[in-house]
């Protein structure tokens, strides 16, 4: 370690106590309420999923049939889903979408300033078939809102849609062999095979604040933006808001893009944070297209594997993307090339990786004791860039807001990936209008919702109107997220099989529940790049079922052995990560603070390149193994 603490002399900060500052900072933010601190949006909530983007009155003749495959959701990973299955000439497919059209996350959510923060060029997914070339680097909503429409025409997807249309249940018939799948609309459709693709980011959350139905004003959430109301449109110009006093609640990216059109349509803002956002320079260009136009096939596909790799520290000949998200890693992993040559390419997931071959060289207690100090080498080096990395993010804060004690609020202590970072030009300057107001509740969150207003600290802040930019659920029970209930073999229902904690195969497939593939993070590969996740998954639903239909099997169910070992699997992996996650600021990231009460919900720990090898690998092997096909 001699050399690893000359390198880190003259700092220009203290590593101890910086770390002692992020677990204070943390532990203001630990709640045992964990996921329950939020409420369900229903019943008297239940308007802050209503879809303000259709004319209401919509109806229509309900169907009875019966279907190949049944879709259910609409956005990226629907699309993906229906576009595979239409390379492989599967075309008996019903794709079930509750908003006015295709879009999923990007329909919901348009809010001002909307917009991605990964590069466009690795998000939209299948850019070579359809051949569209964005307009930025960083895509906007209307864009990706106009992409998504550009893929349904390219592979016909309208025609196969029942759109305005909510799944209300799902239960598996064994006489049948088939999903029966019930909607709002009075629909029943015999399904052979159904993909649940809901998103993981689509049922909006509200805290649970004392007073919050007492408030008399204008309210929304941001992923129902009423433009009605403010004025305006996705791009800003909010002209109803001149003349109100605007209260947002949350600061994480939905908020980062939205308070600086707000700041500068309102009469007055007030911005409530708990955890500051860690913002970094957004620094977007135009799309050169005559550099799309050059590029070799296979492009994406190179661009978007190169972006996940530098995510997981994996070595790269070079940075293809070059942007806030693979500098900060360039940045993490950079010291430790310079310190530790041949451990760097360890990789930060593959740092207690199972027995190799040094095993055999070294005996087992020098190999687990050379293992732990390359670990412990290798995770102060990374720490201590992080550190670097988030000094910087203060120090712009610093620099951009004047007011001191704002620019004090607004700075994040915790490490970077801790919580989403964002990527932003004009939101800190914001808080330099003079009718703007930063209340900053140290982690506390507010106190109290009146029938006029907000209150913390016993100052009432009057209000016309409340905007909650407080996210969506993630953590709570698939059911509730999905809108519906699955029902598989005898009944069972799928919050049952999942009470203490989720059992699949590959993600995919859980047992008891044949024909059935989830779709989504949950014990699969998480990537920044969700649509390149779920891409993937498409493929390997696609594989499967083009398998099955060469043997003319009617029935796809994981085996017990299987699921038992995948699920070890996961809690295995998830033992990398865990120590980091327990040190972070509660978020979504790490289930608001509770880190492994149920280890199988994790995601795959050996990160997203690793997984979406290991599953090509079980595609070459061609015999789908652990699976049970009849």
């Amino acid at each position: 370690m001699a050399e690893a603490t000359d390198t880190f002399t003259n700092l220009g900060f203290d590593p101890d106590a910086l770390r002692n500052k992020y677990l204070e900072e943390r532990d203001k933010r630990l709640r045992q309420d964990g996921n329950d601190q939020y409420i369900e949006v229903k019943g008297d909530f239940s308007h802050y999923v209503d879809d303000p983007y259709v004319e209401p009155g919509f109806s229509r003749e309900s169907i009875e049939a019966e279907i190949e495959v049944v879709i259910i959701g609409g956005g990226f990973g629907g699309m993906l889903a229906a576009a595979r299955l239409r390379d492989i000439g599967i075309d008996d497919f019903r794709i079930i979408e509750k908003g006015g059209d295709f879009g999923g996350t990007w329909y919901w959510n348009r809010y001002p300033g909307a917009s991605c923060d990964i590069e466009s060029y690795v998000y939209f997914p299948l850019l070579e078939k359809t051949d569209f070339v964005p307009k930025q680097k960083y895509t906007n909503a209307p864009e990706t809102l106009e992409y998504c429409g550009v893929i349904a025409q390219k592979y016909s997807l309208h025609e196969n849609a029942l759109l305005q249309t909510e799944v209300v249940a799902t239960e598996w018939d064994e006489d049948l062999g088939r999903w029966k799948v019930s909607t709002n609309r009075s629909d029943k459709i015999f399904a052979k095979f159904i993909v649940h693709s809901n998103g993981p980011l689509n049922r909006p959350k509200l805290p649970a604040i004392r007073g919050i139905n007492e408030y008399t004003g204008h309210t929304f959430h941001t992923s129902r933006w009423d433009y009605a109301y403010t004025g305006g449109d996705s791009h800003g110009n909010l002209t109803g808001l001149t003349d109100k006093k605007v209260a947002i609640i949350g600061t994480g990216a939905t908020a980062v893009q939205c308070v600086p059109h707000l700041g500068a349509a309102a009469k007055e803002l007030y911005v409530f944070q708990r955890t500051p956002s860690s913002i970094d320079v957004r620094n977007n260009q135009p799309t050169d297209p005559n550099w799309m136009a050059s590029q070799a096939s296979g492009w994406q596909s190179e661009r978007r594997k190169n972006f996940e790799s530098l995510m997981v520290g994996a070595p790269v000949k070079e940075d293809l993307v070059n942007d806030g998200w693979t500098e900060a890693f360039r940045t993490l992993f950079s010291g430790v090339r310079d310190l530790a040559p041949a451990k760097w390419r360890i990789g930060f997931w593959a740092l207690f990786a199972p027995l190799n071959r040094d095993f055999y060289k070294l005996g087992l207690k020098q190999y687990v004791t050379k293992k732990v100090t390359d670990y412990m080498d290798l995770s102060r080096q990374i720490e201590i860039a992080d550190f670097k990395k988030m000094e910087g993010i203060r120090a712009r804060a610093d620099e951009v807001v004047k007011d001191k004690v704002t620019a004090e609020a607004l700075k994040p202590y915790y490490r970077q990936f801790c919580k989403r970072p964002c990527f932003h030009d004009e939101y800190l300057n914001t808080f330099n209008r003079s009718n703007v107001t930063l209340v900053h509740t140290d982690g506390r969150g507010i106190d109290e919702i009146t029938e006029n207003g907000v209150i913390f600290k016993g100052t009432e802040y009057e209000v016309d109107c409340i905007i909650f930019a407080t996210g969506f659920e993630v953590g709570t029970d698939y059911s509730r997220r999905a809108g519906y209930q699955i029902r598989g073999v005898g009944g069972t229902s799928i919050s049952e099989k999942w009470a203490d904690g989720l059992s699949t195969f590959h993600g995919m497939h859980s047992r008891g529940f044949p024909n059935a593939f989830f779709f989504g993070p949950a014990q699969s590969g998480f990537t920044a790049t969700y649509t390149y996740s779920l891409d993937e998954q498409s493929v390997h639903l696609a594989h499967i079922l083009g398998k099955a239909r060469e043997k003319g099997a009617n029935r796809i169910e994981a085996s017990q052995r299987a699921e038992t070992e995948w699920v070890k699997t996961i809690i295995e992996k998830a033992r990398l990560t865990a120590d980091f996650q327990e040190k972070c600021t509660p978020g979504y990231y790490n289930n608001e603070g509770n880190v492994n009460t149920k280890p199988q919900n994790n995601t795959y720990g050996g990160g997203p390149i690793e997984f979406f090898a290991l599953m090509e690998k079980w595609r070459e092997e061609g015999n789908l193994d652990g699976l049970e096909l009849i």
